[in-house]
């Protein structure tokens, strides 16, 4: 993942902790005369920030917190965790629903967005690949950009290219962008590419011509849709490395 939305993640966890109580906090000297509607409409602002700025997570957090500080701070009786009024009920219970919706539905939104981006870069990586097989670039450029456009792709530690497929056999990502470890289909996008190391086969209509080995992070998920597209850049290779051969 990269650093700047690790980071980002963090503030905003950080801030759905925070927010909501200094906001209550702030509040506490207005409580008799700034009602408990007005202030719970300015912690679901809050929460629409954080869920916006992060993750599903921060965004439940904040709704969770919000509720909690609401209570203690600006309902009967204060500095208790306990409502003796039922419209502060009503008013906790719609900072929840309201907070936990707005959430789901910035998290769908930031789903649908990054989709959107990543098929664009997807289509990018393989036109960008294809030219170059199409140009008068080396069959030496070609698959070093192949190796470097798998490694961003699949966030690898590493991605090298060798011609002689030796064993011991190693995890294989196929066509479909399934995962065969020991036989068995492995869980990709729950638990990442098994490692120490995994392989692509370098292959173009029935012949193989070497294999680009891959180094994972350890335990970062992978989606099929990048491991497809990452055998689509072998393949790709792998016909610029049969075209460079001599006929016969």
């Amino acid at each position: 993942m990269n650093t700047v939305i690790i980071h980002r993640n963090r503030w905003a966890l950080l801030a759905a902790l925070v927010a909501p109580l200094c906001l209550c906090a702030v509040l506490v000297p207005f409580r008799a005369t700034f009602t408990n509607a007005a202030a719970a409409v300015l912690l679901i602002a809050a929460v629409v920030a954080v869920a916006v700025a992060g993750r599903r997570f921060a965004g439940i957090v904040a709704t969770v917190s919000s509720a909690l500080w609401f209570d203690f701070f600006l309902t009967v009786p204060y500095d208790r965790f306990e409502i003796s009024h039922r419209n502060d009920i009503e008013t906790m219970v719609c900072i929840l629903v309201v907070g936990i919706t707005v959430t789901e539905l910035a998290a769908r939104s930031r789903h649908h967005f990054q989709a959107s981006n990543d098929t664009s870069g997807f289509v990018d990586m393989i036109h960008d690949l294809a030219a170059l097989g199409a140009g008068s670039d080396s069959v030496d450029a070609i698959i070093e950009r192949a190796q470097t456009s798998i490694a961003e792709l699949l966030e690898l530690r590493e991605c090298r290219f060798e011609e002689q497929i030796a064993d011991p056999p190693l995890a294989r990502i196929g066509p479909q962008g399934e995962v065969l470890h020991v036989g068995l289909l492995w869980p990709v996008d729950n638990i990442g590419i098994p490692g120490p190391q995994a392989e692509i086969l370098a292959q173009w209509r029935g012949h193989v011509v070497g294999r680009f080995v891959l180094t994972p992070t350890p335990g970062l998920p992978v989606s099929v849709e990048r491991r497809m597209v990452a055998t689509s850049l072998a393949e790709l290779a792998a016909a610029a490395l049969l075209e460079s051969r001599p006929v016969g």
